[in-house]
């Protein structure tokens, strides 16, 4: 074999080589697809059933304590005089053991009139940074009415706010305060039940109740 036939020839092994080793590949990434079908096809009926079943129950316990939930609102309203508006509620058994939370989470905003509040709290508070020291506690308290990423005030550090309105006595202040507070308006999203049973050493056990909760 001449020195050109010998490079001819490793170049056709070389190409042979290359063209099996892609025929390799694609034959390992068709299988991969297969397998994933097939998973795909058997898991999804599977998990259907799943979530219809979490959601025949959600419905049948929220139904079952309707009439309770309907109670303790009309308990709420005759003995503080206003409506309910908790966005969970725990339920307890009588011997401590078995416990069930009803709960709703919820989307915070606020109507516009809030930012009139804003602006009468910051007036006030920046008024009283007369140096060094005052205008960190300013700084600290203005913190409050920082924003989340979506633009909106934090319920719990209006509630902050609130707590050292009082404690200023300051009726601006105050006012401001309330202003943002009328001006919450939360919106309900999704529904969720919790619930824990007390083992045999009285420590709180988790029902999980989520497939992130399963382990």
């Amino acid at each position: 074999m001449s020195e050109e036939e010998l490079r001819e020839f490793q170049a056709f092994r070389a190409e042979k080589a290359r063209k099996e080793e892609e025929a390799r590949r694609r034959s390992e990434r068709d299988s991969y697809r297969e397998m994933v079908d097939a998973e795909i096809a058997a898991a999804i009926p599977e998990l259907r059933n799943i979530s219809g079943d979490l959601k025949a129950v959600k419905d049948k316990v929220y139904e079952n304590f309707r009439a309770i939930l309907e109670m303790k609102a009309d308990m709420f309203r005759r003995n503080r005089g206003e409506e309910m508006g908790n966005f969970s509620h725990t339920f307890t058994s009588s011997d401590g053991r078995m416990c069930i939370v009803l709960g709703s989470n919820a989307c915070e905003g606020y109507l516009d009139t809030a930012e009139d509040g804003v602006a009468m709290v910051r007036e006030y508070i920046e008024s009283l940074a007369m140096d060094e020291k005052s205008r960190a506690l300013v700084s600290m308290v203005l913190k409050l009415l920082a924003r989340d990423a979506k633009g909106t005030l934090k319920a719990q550090r209006i509630v902050q706010l609130h707590k050292l309105a009082d404690e200023s006595g300051n009726a601006k202040f105050q006012e401001g305060v309330r202003i943002i507070e009328e001006a919450y308006v939360p919106s309900r999203t999704s529904t969720y039940i919790k619930a824990r049973v007390k083992d045999d050493d009285g420590v709180w056990r988790n029902i999980p109740l989520s497939m992130t909760d399963v382990n």
